[in-house]
């Protein structure tokens, strides 16, 4: 998984499956761009994104997070649940403020 830090106003963090970056889904009115150049930062281990996500999350954080194993492991972290999370195709997204 990837995982990419941006500073603006508030921290955004940008986590994908590495097998999803560059692609671009739809259904109906609703479409995703899974980016590059948002979502490819570092490769991350599932063990060091839950700590980064927890941690982060205490920073009052907003958090992108696309694809099976990324949406897994921030609901491992704690920081999203089931209700949170709209699928665009067969891809789940989470969006936001957790």
């Amino acid at each position: 998984m990837y995982m990419k830090i941006h500073e603006a106003y508030r921290t955004i963090v940008a986590v994908a499956d590495a097998e999803i970056i560059g692609q671009t889904f739809e259904e109906g009115i609703k479409q995703i761009q899974v980016r590059e150049s948002f979502f490819k930062g570092d490769l991350k281990t599932r063990e060091e994104l839950i700590t980064i996500l927890r941690n982060l999350n205490y920073e009052d954080a907003t958090f992108n997070i696309v694809g099976e194993k990324s949406i897994a492991t921030a609901i491992e972290a704690g920081i999203i649940n089931g209700g949170g999370i709209m699928k665009i195709g067969s891809v789940p997204i989470a969006l936001g403020l957790f």
